[in-house]
């Protein structure tokens, strides 16, 4: 079984094969994750078709030393959802009259880089661990939702998202110190 990875350096190449492993692989939780943040299958097909032309327009520009397939993969998938949330939406015509409670470019910058070490100690983890994880995380699926998807028991599902945690928590508090 090829990587996340390696599928998208694949697709990015042109290859039909591994375009097609990872639509076979991410199609459905980037559907759960779509319906759930749209609230409209139709809409949430839509993202999932958005999805997958974005990944395979832009595969080449994936850098595995940057992170891990599965994120990369779900965050093409929100901003193909957020596209579809944009479409329903009217821009405000009125200036508001209250400050903005948006973060700064200190805080983004902060947030980027914190995300970037989360990336980093993903990558270090196994594959199997890191999978559960992303299913989690970046689909919100359910422990249950995720044992039925990767047709594993639901303990495994336990045992693998705690010791995911736990290697992450090891990894990130090395860093600090």
């Amino acid at each position: 079984m090829h990587s996340d990875a390696e599928l998208i350096e694949r697709t990015g190449a042109g290859d039909r094969t591994a375009f097609e492993a990872l639509y076979e692989r991410y199609a459905r939780p980037v559907f759960g994750l779509a319906l759930r943040r749209l609230g409209d299958r139709g809409r949430a097909e839509d993202a999932v078709q958005e999805t997958f032309v974005s990944i395979w327009r832009s595969a080449r520009t994936y850098q595995r030393d940057r992170g891990p397939g599965a994120p990369w993969v779900y965050g093409v998938a929100r901003n193909a959802i957020v596209d579809r949330t944009r479409a329903r939406t009217e821009p405000p015509v009125d200036v508001p009259d209250e400050l903005s409670m948006e973060a700064g470019p200190d805080d983004r910058a902060e947030v980027s880089w914190t995300q970037w070490r989360v990336h980093l100690a993903l990558e270090q983890i196994p594959e199997r661990e890191r999978e559960v994880l992303a299913l989690a995380y970046w689909s919100d699926l359910s422990q249950s939702e995720i044992a039925e998807t990767l047709g594993i028991p639901l303990g495994t599902v336990k045992t693998r998202t705690r010791s995911a945690l736990q290697r992450l928590a090891e990894i990130l508090e090395g860093e600090l110190e």
